[in-house]
């Protein structure tokens, strides 16, 4: 059989230690909040001026908005000022500096892209196509969050990458919320929440209800319980786990796709935000919504995830529900099949595994697809993001796990109405690592969270050894005839 054509763009995303976001840098023992407050006060407003303007000298030409960013972390401590004299807005933004500091976003790795058509195809020549791609940024600590670039493919398949500002912003988070009472019922049902006290909080609530809403039932419900139990308190920290866990956010659409950055936000993914792995999902109605996978880290267990958005400026971030929501690696097909959502999802840490679900948020039931064969895949095997359809059946892109803990990518082959059926795979790695790419804070490695068919050829991003990403276009028709040859 022919070789498979790969032609390896001349890109290398790098990680770049300047792009800083300003985070919170609060010392957890009181009492060192309480000094460095007292030593800000006793300063005279000269000389709080004075240090102000050697701060903003310093750092304001690293933000956009610097101020914002100080004035926020301000009011994390300003409750051990309580009944005190107003402060001046110059010692609320140094006392805000002090409780500051820069973190460098993607000073460790940028790697493990997913690739999506952009929302906005306005302008684009016939032939090309306008993409955003996200990749996971890593820093110090190795807390991991999304970022996103956005390019052109043009009609002769050359990759052309936008360029990149050197400031990154993090999202306005909105403070109140919608829920819906049936998904939120069940996914406190799966923690263990399903009790008198859950139910109580739940039925004062409308079908859909705002976190307002909720916190009012939840004070109202401990107050009314007596006696206030260790089970009464565990369930309402639940529900309150559970409502920071679903959250809503959006970019001011004056910010470059590329200034847009997706931090940690909730508990169960205060150390990391990884392997987001996008789709374009249209539906049978033709709306078109973009979700992505991703697994929640908090620095003991991990937890599926989704995203949604329609135009990367407004976000949902949810918990799954169902049994089958663990492990890594879940990766939603790009549209319903029979009527139903489709994922492809790992559960047991060395097989690829298929279930369908009439609710995107819900999933259950796996069976099992593919197995490890090769010797290169002989330790386990996972998708490198969601299934392509073509006209052969859909494309999935897999990585395998073989000898030396040596990752490779892969493909097989399902069938358009069942995928199920496997109609084939390769024998042989369709990306390996190997030369600089081997090199890296987990070397001999080549992953991706995704890939974007453009006419006959398939945009292909990975990662380098957890260290950068690069991007290759495959031939489709080698690639098809090699797994249906």
């Amino acid at each position: 059989m022919s070789p498979i054509r790969i032609r390896h763009h001349d890109l290398t995303l790098a990680p770049e230690s300047a792009r800083v976001i300003v985070r919170p840098f609060i010392p957890s023992v009181v009492q060192r909040v309480t000094s460095i407050l007292e030593r800000a006060l006793a300063l005279t407003e000269a000389e709080t001026d004075r240090d102000l303007a050697g701060v903003l000298q310093d750092f304001a030409a690293r933000h956009l908005d610097t101020e914002s960013a100080l004035l926020a972390n301000f009011e994390k401590v300003a409750h051990h000022l309580a009944g005190r004299p107003p402060l001046s807005k110059a010692r609320k933004l140094l006392i805000g500096a002090l409780f500051s500091g820069e973190y460098a976003l993607e000073s460790a790795a940028l790697f493990n892209p997913s690739i999506v058509a952009h929302p906005d195809q306005g302008g684009v020549a016939p032939g090309a196509l306008r993409f955003i791609m996200s990749l996971r940024a890593t820093g110090e600590g190795h807390i991991s969050s999304i970022e996103f670039r956005t390019g052109l493919v043009d009609p002769a398949g050359a990759i052309h990458l936008d360029g990149v500002s050197r400031y990154v912003s993090v999202p306005e988070l909105d403070p109140n919320p919608r829920y819906r009472k049936s998904m939120f019922a069940v996914k406190l049902r799966e923690m263990g929440f399903e009790n008198g006290a859950s139910q109580a909080v739940l039925a004062a609530l409308g079908e859909d209800f705002t976190r307002s809403e909720l916190r009012q039932s939840v004070l109202r419900v401990r107050e009314e319980t007596q006696p206030v139990t260790q089970g009464l308190i565990n369930t309402l920290t639940g529900i309150q786990w559970l409502a920071d866990s679903n959250y809503e956010m959006h970019f001011s659409p004056g910010l470059a796709t590329s200034e847009r950055i997706i931090f940690p936000v909730s508990a169960n993914e205060s150390n990391g935000i990884e392997d987001a792995r996008f789709v374009r999902l249209v539906d049978d109605d033709g709306s078109v919504t973009y979700y992505a996978t991703y697994t929640a880290y908090n620095g003991h267990a991990i937890l599926p995830q989704l995203i949604e958005t329609r135009d990367f400026l407004h976000f949902r971030v949810l918990t799954l529900n169902g049994s089958a929501v663990q492990n890594k690696g879940m990766a939603l097909f790009p549209r319903r099949i029979a009527g139903r959502y489709a994922m492809l999802s790992r559960q047991d840490d060395e097989n690829l595994f298929l279930m369908f679900s009439a609710n995107p948020h819900d999933w259950s039931d796996p069976r099992l697809l593919l197995q490890p064969r090769e010797t290169w895949e002989a330790v386990k095997i996972g998708n490198c993001g969601s299934p392509v359809e073509t006209e052969a059946g859909w494309l999935v892109i897999t990585h395998g796990v073989g000898p030396m803990r040596k990752y490779c990518i892969g493909a097989a082959l399902l069938d358009r109405d069942d995928p199920s059926r496997v109609l084939g795979r390769l024998r042989e790695p369709l990306l390996a690592p190997h030369g600089s790419s081997r090199e890296g804070y987990v070397p001999n490695v080549v992953y991706s969270c995704g890939a974007l068919l453009h006419g006959r050829e398939l945009v292909l991003p990975y990662a380098m050894s957890d260290r950068a990403s690069a991007v290759a276009s495959v031939s489709l028709d080698d690639l098809l005839a090699a797994l249906t040859g």
